[in-house]
């Protein structure tokens, strides 16, 4: 299979492993507009502030980082809840910018999202049956045999059978980990290309987690999905994703194949992260005392160069405080944005 090559915001040549990409993120700039009563404009929350990546078909990533770093705000652009301020969002050959209502609505039941929250995304008035319905009627699916095919199937590959004993029971009556499998048969009911994944497992019990986190990735190998999976967790993007993105203040800061950044992580935010992990084993604990100290900066006021930094160990003087770090390469396939890699 040949691989394309495609720009990013910094000037850096990221390979696609598909001759074109499903999904291509270009310079992604969201930014929401602070205003006070009686004064106007007061500035604005840089949320994503210039990210750009590919995802092939079939291929699944994790976009990693803390809270508030832009991992939400960046999955609701690219579910189209959210208009960029900059750049553009091209799924399957076309740009989002282009889209008309009837576009958009295509685009829809092209993408399927898939909740943090399983008590909160299901209607507690509605049954399964009319929770996996409801997508389909929307769509204009209306056969109802055909409507009844489409359940039946979702429900099987989630693992909700017998179906006759799920169909008429509501959200309170199942335990999480069969709601979020509710949740993920909604979000695959449509035969979506691309999947949307927000902390699925974030919710559920430990016993639970892996288990779905495995029919995940089942679903994804079945249907040749591509998959955007958000966490904060990089305990688990071992189980599900081939690439991970690093998130910090609205910029993707380090990019690599999974073992590649577990095995040999750059970026000093990237270490931060993984000694902060919620799976440490006693050969590693001492890896807590790495930990930086400190907030996440501000999206509304960034520091200037690299805003990592205020809290960066191994921050270099008269650099990282000037001038923001474009991605080097310092291995093939493995970018970091850190002038620790200059040469």
């Amino acid at each position: 299979m040949s691989n394309v090559t495609t720009n990013t915001a910094e000037g850096k040549m990221v390979s696609s492993p598909n001759k074109q990409p499903l999904v291509s993120i270009q310079n992604l700039r969201v930014w929401f507009e602070l205003r006070r009563f009686g004064f106007g404009h007061a500035g604005w929350v840089r949320a994503v502030d210039g990210v750009s990546f590919d995802l092939a078909a079939g291929e699944a990533i994790a976009v990693v980082g803390e809270s508030g770093c832009g991992k939400s705000s960046l999955m609701k652009s690219i579910l189209g809840l959210y208009k960029p301020t900059e750049g553009d969002i091209v799924f399957d050959g076309t740009r989002m910018s282009e889209y008309d209502r009837a576009k958009m609505r295509w685009y829809h039941s092209r993408v399927g999202y898939i909740q943090q929250d399983p008590y909160g995304a299901l209607p507690p008035f509605m049954t399964v049956a009319r929770i996996l319905e409801e997508p389909l009627i929307v769509a204009g699916v209306k056969d109802k045999a055909e409507r009844e095919r489409r359940i039946f199937k979702a429900m099987e590959e989630v693992k909700l059978t017998p179906q006759e004993d799920f169909l008429s029971k509501f959200p309170h009556m199942l335990s999480g980990g069969q709601q979020q499998r509710v949740v993920i048969a909604r979000a695959m009911i449509m035969e979506p290309k691309l999947i949307v994944a927000d902390e699925p497992v974030s919710m559920l019990d430990a016993s639970v987690r892996v288990e779905i986190l495995k029919l995940l990735r089942s679903l994804q190998e079945n249907h040749n999905l591509s998959v955007i999976y958000i966490t904060h967790d990089l305990a688990t993007v071992s189980y599900f994703s081939e690439r991970i993105f690093v998130m910090y203040a609205g910029k993707l800061v380090e990019k690599a194949k999974v073992q590649q950044l577990l095995r040999n992580a750059l970026h000093p935010y990237t270490h931060a992260l993984l000694a902060a992990t919620s799976d440490p084993d006693a050969d590693n604990a001492t890896r807590f005392r790495d930990v930086p100290p400190g907030e996440p900066p501000s999206l509304v006021k960034p520091p200037t160069g690299c805003r990592f930094h205020p809290r960066c160990p191994k921050a270099i003087a008269g650099l990282c405080e000037k001038e923001d770090p474009p991605d080097f390469e310092p291995e093939p396939g493995h970018l970091v944005a850190c002038w620790l890699y200059k040469e």
